[in-house]
Order: structure tokens, then C-alpha cells, then sequence
């Protein structure tokens, strides 16, 4: 499922935080956003969810203008993961995931067998059926995320937008968690939108990437297109260099350099 955003603007305080940016997402991209702090990341991916107001511009989810759909139409298109926030919730796993089933049950309505399935199915997808029964804030950090996903997936959204989804996580769950995002985007078909600050594993797992620097869009362009160690200097105001490796072409700022 695509989405389109044109002229998209937003201001907070007098401040300008979004700049007449333009972004054009295809049906089964997986899209990653670079940029450094402030430069509007969040703000972007919180507007085309539908949680900011006060936008001028335009969004178009699936060929329709967002501010046409209703609240559970739009949550039955877009699944939005937020920086981790779940660590004190005394859910479990299970009923946690539940949550994300919201735009399909009625306010006074109970979980039904469809409903199950979803759950299930969405828990199965990430790896986290085996943890259904425990408690969200007994989980690790990674683990969380992986529950926030599935969440996401039981929502029923076919474009999933997460912002930082590997901030704090160890190696081995940033890898578990892009390794999963790319097999939802591969093999099921999910469009995936993704806030992401490390470099390598932005290059690594997407399909495209675009790039924000104070409120506006820099770049839009395929992983090789950001692999330039001058537009890199730019956007981050520190040095890069290029690196071969076994045949594999690594860019990584100056000072991380020996």
C-alpha cells in the first residue's frame, strides 16, 4: 500500500518544524528516514499517522486524502509504533498485542475468534508467541519492541511506520528487529516506514531512504544514492569516509575511525 505526501508544513510556537515536504512511498518500499536530531523525523511520521494537527499540505493514504478517513479507517491502513513506551505496562504480551485490535471491535465488544487469530498470527510474525503469557514489563528491551510490533501487525495496517525502532537495543536485537522488519516487507508484503539513526543498517535493509535537515527534505534516492561521503558531511556536519570490506562498501564518520 503506497502513500504521497505533497507541501506538507507544520509549525510549532512560531517555529518551523516540517517545510513543504514532499515524499512519494510506493506500495511495498521499505523506506528508511535519516536526519539529524530536530531535524523533523518524528514530526513527519506523526502527521502522516494522523496524530498532528495544524498541517497545511496534503496526505494521501492509498490514492485517499487522510483528513477524508475517520479515525479506524485510517488505523486499519496505518500502523504506527512509537519510541518504546511500553516498559511499565502490566500487560501481557498477549493482551498488549489485543490493543492493536481496536479500529475492527466496537467499544463494549469483547475479542472474538477472528480476533484471536489476528493476535496470534501477528505475535507468530515477530517470534513472540512463546512470550504471550508474560508481562510486558518483564521483557527486555528488544523484546518489547518485538510485542510493539506485533501490536502493529494485529492493528491491521498494511503500512507500518515506526520511529527508531533500534534505539537503545543491543546488537543482537537492532539486527533481530531490521531482520524483521525486512521479512515483513519482503515476504508479506508490508509497506515499512522507519525513523532510523544508524547509518549501516539503514543502507542494509531498505529498499529507498530520504534524508531531513531543518524541516525539509534533502534527498529521496536508493541506498546507493547515500553512500556520498560529501552529502553525508552535509547533512551531519561531520567528516565521512568510504571503506572496502570483503567486497562490501562501508561509509562511517571520521572520528569513529582508528
Amino acid at each position: 500500500m503506497s502513500f504521497s505526501i505533497r507541501n506538507l508544513s507544520i509549525a510549532f510556537a512560531e517555529k518551523q518544524v516540517l517545510d513543504n515536504v514532499s515524499l512519494e512511498v510506493g506500495t511495498g518500499e521499505f523506506l528508511s528516514i535519516l536526519g539529524p536530531n530536530g531535524a523533523g523525523k518524528s514530526t513527519l511520521l506523526r502527521c502522516i499517522c494522523g496524530l498532528l494537527h495544524g498541517w497545511s499540505g496534503e496526505v494521501r493514504l492509498a490514492g485517499q486524502p487522510l483528513g477524508t478517513m475517520g479515525v479506524r479507517a485510517r488505523a486499519r491502513t496505518i500502523s504506527y509504533v512509537p519510541q518504546s513506551v511500553a516498559h511499565r505496562l502490566p500487560f501481557s504480551v498477549f493482551d498488549f498485542t489485543a490493543l492493536g485490535r481496536y479500529p475492527h471491535l466496537s467499544p463494549f465488544s469483547t475479542l472474538g475468534r477472528e480476533d484471536r487469530k489476528a493476535i496470534e498470527a501477528a505475535l507468530d510474525a515477530v517470534g513472540m508467541l512463546p512470550f504471550r503469557a508474560r508481562r510486558m514489563d518483564t521483557l527486555s528491551g528488544g523484546e518489547r519492541q518485538m510485542a510493539m510490533i506485533a501490536a502493529a501487525l494485529a492493528q491491521g495496517g498494511r503500512i507500518l511506520v515506526l520511529d527508531e525502532p533500534i534505539t537503545f537495543l543491543d546488537y543482537r536485537h537492532q539486527v533481530g528487529i531490521m531482520q524483521t522488519l525486512q521479512r515483513l516487507n519482503r515476504e508479506h508484503g508490508y509497506t515499512v516506514v522507519a525513523v532510523n539513526h544508524d547509518l549501516h543498517s539503514a543502507l542494509h535493509f531498505s529498499t529507498s531512504l530520504a534524508a531531513l535537515k531543518e524541516g525539509r527534505l534533502v534527498r529521496q534516492g536508493s541506498p546507493d544514492d547515500f553512500r556520498d561521503e560529501a552529502f553525508l558531511e552535509t547533512l551531519y556536519q561531520t567528516p565521512f569516509r568510504k571503506l572496502h570490506l570483503e567486497g562490501r562498501e562501508l561509509v562511517l564518520p571520521e572520528g569513529l575511525l582508528p
